[in-house]
């Protein structure tokens, strides 16, 4: 099963970067297969931007195919890449949905004038706290940041997990310690907005000075970084708790420890683009429906990946990881959507620059 999730995953990146070549040269014509009317012209397709793994997405496209007939066009992207990518495009839109990365980009780029306001009916089995509550975007998951370990590394050291952030400081984790760049990763953005709002806005800088001398590098996605503690290149990866668990699927050993001094969560969202393809309006709703339906949201324990589903109707992963179970902070994704901007060039200029990313 995983081989041909694999092999799918493989041709669907393929037809994702045909699809999007096409999108980008105005193939935009599609007026003759069939469709519900209204805003639609009659497209059987769609184009996405996505900040899902191109293997876990793949199943999601694939599921919405076959249950409704509608080919995905999707290109992947970093959570903050695909916010710059959509403002750059914001006079000519070229993809229909944002789909995946949390709520703080959806916010700066409901701010921004990106978005398109549309609410499924499927949120009314949603809890009130993962709405938005200017009705703009839609929850469709949640997760914790976590401290994804290297199970191996941390038996050979004889170390004990850290349980605290202060812990990712002690010099014996020099070089071994792992997370995106807030400049591109949505996860990285969160991880930083959490030290903020735990340690102060004066106080943070020094504590992630010191927590650079611990850093092997700072990657461009939040999933790349567990995937380097997989293959045992840093100990420890500041992840999301579902991309912490994904390589524990192929027999990585990676396992999870929480910070009980606190920790940040991201509510995962999708929306509308604002202007995006006409003929694709009513498929890109369709298939907003879909991932906000229990239908849609079973499919992440289908698919191992570790997701929490905000519909209450959805059945969780055994032994998933809830936002109950861990120290999460009062989060607040508003503020820090407010303050992205001069919070990541801070870092840049205080800590780590953004080029040459990997």
């Amino acid at each position: 099963m995983k081989q041909s999730k694999r092999l799918f995953a493989l041709l669907l990146t393929l037809a994702m970067t045909l699809g999007m070549l096409t999108a980008c040269g105005g193939g935009n014509s599609d007026t003759s297969s069939e469709g519900d009317g209204g805003e639609s012209s009659g497209s059987n397709e769609l184009t996405v931007y996505t900040a899902f793994p191109e293997a876990e997405v793949a199943y999601y496209f694939n599921a919405f195919e076959e249950a409704t007939g509608i080919k995905v066009n999707a290109l992947r992207l970093s959570a903050g890449e695909m916010l710059t990518r959509v403002a750059a495009e914001k006079d000519n839109p070229q993809a229909s949905l944002m789909f995946g990365g949390s709520t703080d980009n959806y916010i700066a780029a409901s701010n921004q004038g990106l978005l398109e306001a549309y609410q499924s009916p499927e949120l009314s089995n949603t809890p009130e706290n993962y709405l938005d509550p200017d009705g703009v975007w839609n929850p469709i998951y949640v997760g914790a940041i976590a401290f994804a370990c290297n199970k191996d590394w941390f038996a050979d050291k004889g170390y004990d997990y850290p349980t605290s952030w202060d812990d990712l400081l002690d010099p014996k984790y020099q070089d071994m310690i792992i997370m995106a760049h807030p400049a591109t990763s949505g996860t990285a953005y969160t991880v930083l907005a959490t030290l903020i709002q735990l340690k102060g806005e004066d106080a943070v800088w020094d504590y992630l000075k010191e927590l650079d001398k611990n850093m092997s590098q700072y990657t461009k996605s939040g999933s790349a970084a567990p995937n380097g503690v997989a293959l045992g290149e840093a100990a420890i990866a500041l992840t999301f708790s579902h991309d912490g668990l994904q390589p524990t699927t192929e027999g990585y050993p990676i396992e999870l420890s929480f910070p009980t001094d606190g920790t940040g969560y991201e509510v995962g969202a999708m929306a509308l683009i604002k202007g995006g393809p006409a003929d694709e309006q009513e498929n890109a709703k369709k298939f907003i429906d879909f991932m906000c339906s229990a239908e849609g949201q079973n499919l992440y324990a289908e698919n191992n990946s570790f997701r929490v589903p905000t519909n209450s109707q959805a059945t969780p992963a055994e032994g998933l990881v809830t936002l109950d179970s861990v120290a999460v902070i009062d989060y607040d994704a508003v503020w820090a959507a407010e303050h992205k901007d001069e919070f990541v060039a801070q870092f840049e200029a205080n800590i780590a620059s953004s080029e040459n990313l990997e």
